[in-house]
C-alpha cells in the first residue's frame, strides 16, 4: 500500500515511491527506492522535505502513516472548499474575440523574451521599453477575458520550456494580481518581475540548465544561483522597479526557510514573493519537461494544498484556486454522461460549470464529433463527474484548447 509519512518516520528498509518535492524547482532527483543508509534521509531532509510516500508492499511500514487515497481526498476536500467562493472578476469579450489578440500578444512575449536572453548573453543593455509595453498589453489582454492567454499557456513544446514558463507565469501574475486588486502600478511591476524572473539562466551552463539527468548536489547549487543572477541583472537595469526586483528575486523562497537565494522565511518574503512562489510551482509541475510529464491542472492545485504551511502560503493558495477555477484551463475532465471535455473557458459565477470541449466517449473508448458544451446552459443536463488524467486515454489535450 501506498502511504504518506512525516520524514520524522523515514527509516533504513523504507522504500520510498515519491519524495513529494515537485515544489523543489530543477528537482531532477531520483524519487523511488529503498533507503539503505542513515545519510540519505539526511540528504532529503536537507531538502527541507517534510512528508514522503512509501509502498509498504516493498519496504518497511510505520504506524505514523496515513494512506495516499486518503491524502487525496482530504485535498480534494480543501479544493471544493477553496473553490466555493466565486472569482470574483468578470469578462469584458467573448474569448473567441480576444483569441487572435491574445495569440499575437503571445507570440510576441516569447520573441521578446528570447531576444532579451540572448542580449544579456552578449552583455548588451537591456531596453525596457517594450518590456514594460508588453506587460500593459498582457494586463488588458486578461482583463478583456484572460481564458484566451490561459489557452495558449496550455500549448506549450517542452524543448521551448524557458520562454514558454517565462511567458505563462507572467500570465498567471496578471490574472493573479487583478483577483487580488493590486493597483495598477503594482499589477504592472509583478508582470514585468514574472516575465524576466529566470533571466539569470543566461549565465547557468547550458550542459546543466539543459542536462536531462539528475543533477548533482554541486551542479544544483550552480542552477540555484539563477535566482540571484536574475535580481542582479534587473537591478543593474535601468528603468526596472523595486517590486520588479522582488518579484523575480524572491520567485524560490519558501515560507518555511528552505528556498533560495536568500532562505528567507514567513513574513520576510514579501506578498509578491508569496504570489510568484506559488504562479512558478503550479506552471512548473504541470509542464511537461525532459525529466518528468506534468500533473493535471487540478491535480497540482491539489498539491499546492498539500504544500501550504510548509512551503507556500496557504491564504494565498486559496485565492490563487478561486482565481484559476477548480477546472483550470487545459483540464480533461469526465462528465455524468460518460464523454470526456477540454476545459476551454471558466465561468465567472459558479467554478462547476466551465465551458467545455467534448470528444471522447468513454463508454465506446472513441473519439467523438467535437463539440462546445457550456455547462452553465439552463438547457444542459451533464455535469463534471472528476478531471481524468489524459493519459489513460492517449488524448493530446492541447490540440482541442483552441
Amino acid at each position: 500500500m501506498i502511504k504518506r509519512i512525516p520524514l520524522s518516520a523515514l527509516k533504513v528498509g523504507m522504500y520510498i515511491t515519491d519524495l513529494n518535492n515537485d515544489w523543489i524547482p530543477h528537482n531532477t532527483r531520483r524519487k523511488r527506492g529503498i533507503i539503505k543508509k542513515e545519510e540519505t534521509i539526511e540528504k532529503i531532509r536537507q531538502m527541507g522535505v517534510h512528508y514522503v510516500y512509501i509502498d509498504t508492499a516493498k519496504g518497511l511500514d510505520t504506524q505514523d502513516s496515513e494512506p495516499a487515497h486518503e491524502v487525496d481526498r482530504r485535498n480534494e476536500e480543501k479544493l471544493e472548499k477553496a473553490g466555493e467562493l466565486t472569482p470574483g472578476t468578470t469578462k469584458l469579450v467573448p474569448v473567441a474575440e480576444e483569441f487572435a489578440r491574445a495569440q499575437q500578444i503571445h507570440s510576441q512575449a516569447q520573441g521578446l523574451v528570447g531576444n532579451l536572453l540572448n542580449d544579456v548573453k552578449l552583455g548588451t543593455a537591456i531596453d525596457v521599453t517594450p518590456i514594460h509595453e508588453l506587460a500593459d498589453e498582457l494586463q488588458s489582454s486578461v482583463l478583456r477575458n484572460a481564458n484566451a492567454l490561459s489557452c495558449l499557456g496550455r500549448i506549450r513544446e517542452k524543448d521551448n520550456y524557458l520562454l514558454e514558463h517565462s511567458v505563462n507565469l507572467s500570465v498567471l501574475m496578471s490574472l493573479f494580481g487583478r483577483y487580488r486588486k493590486l493597483s495598477s502600478d503594482a499589477l504592472h511591476q509583478t508582470i514585468v518581475g514574472a516575465l524576466l524572473h529566470d533571466i539569470g539562466k543566461v549565465l547557468t551552463p547550458d550542459e546543466i540548465l539543459h542536462k536531462p539527468g539528475r543533477l548533482t548536489r554541486e551542479e544544483f547549487e550552480v542552477m540555484k544561483a539563477h535566482a540571484r543572477h536574475s535580481r542582479d541583472i534587473l537591478a543593474a537595469t535601468e528603468g526596472i522597479g523595486e517590486l520588479s526586483i522582488t518579484t523575480a528575486a524572491q520567485h524560490h523562497e519558501r515560507l518555511d526557510g528552505s528556498g533560495y537565494p536568500e532562505g528567507l522565511k514567513g513574513e520576510e518574503i514579501s506578498v509578491y514573493g508569496r504570489m510568484v512562489a506559488i504562479t512558478d510551482v503550479y506552471d512548473a509541475i504541470t509542464s511537461d519537461r525532459v525529466y518528468h510529464r506534468g500533473m493535471m491542472p487540478t491535480q497540482a492545485l491539489k498539491k499546492l494544498l498539500e504544500w501550504s504551511g510548509d512551503h507556500l502560503d496557504p491564504k494565498l493558495v486559496r485565492e490563487f484556486i478561486r482565481c484559476v477555477g477548480l477546472y483550470p484551463i487545459g483540464s480533461l475532465v469526465l462528465l455524468e454522461s460518460g464523454r470526456l471535455g477540454a476545459v476551454i473557458e471558466t465561468n465567472d459565477e459558479d467554478q462547476r460549470l466551465p465551458v467545455v470541449r467534448i470528444m471522447y466517449d468513454t463508454k465506446f473508448r472513441t473519439y467523438i464529433t467535437v463539440n462546445t458544451l457550456d455547462l452553465s446552459r439552463p438547457d444542459n443536463q451533464d455535469r463534471i463527474i472528476r478531471s481524468v488524467d489524459p493519459e489513460l486515454y492517449k488524448i493530446d489535450v492541447r490540440k482541442f484548447l483552441t
